[in-house]
């Protein structure tokens, strides 16, 4: 088991969970941050310093959210585990299917 970062986190990329993960397992796309799930020891202490509410137990992702387990795994399917992200900084992609999403929080035109 491991923890994912859903939807909210598009667009807002906070980084306090960032700033507690022990392990440095949390990576910085364009739009949204992941979680490396071979990295990621299961501490959960990520999960309560989100302000948006964003990562979840993989047990217990939201339904309509789910996609992003894959999300999350798939978004390292070039990079593997890299050991860290402050060792390797911002990387400025995301998953195709955040990358596709239309801007989060936007008002929706008349």
């Amino acid at each position: 088991m491991t923890f994912v970062i859903a939807l909210p986190c598009t667009d807002v990329k906070d980084r306090a969970c960032i700033d507690e993960c022990p392990l440095d397992c949390i990576y910085e796309g364009e739009r949204m941050l992941y979680i490396q799930p071979d990295e990621c020891i299961d501490c959960g202490g990520c999960e309560p310093v989100c302000p948006v509410e964003a990562i979840f137990s993989e047990d217990d992702v939201p339904q309509e959210w789910q996609h992003f387990t894959t999300v999350n795994a798939e978004f390292f399917a070039d990079l593997g585990t890299p050991g860290g992200s402050a060792k390797l900084g911002p990387i400025g992609r995301d998953h195709p299917i955040v990358a596709a999403l239309p801007p989060q929080g936007a008002v929706a035109s008349p």
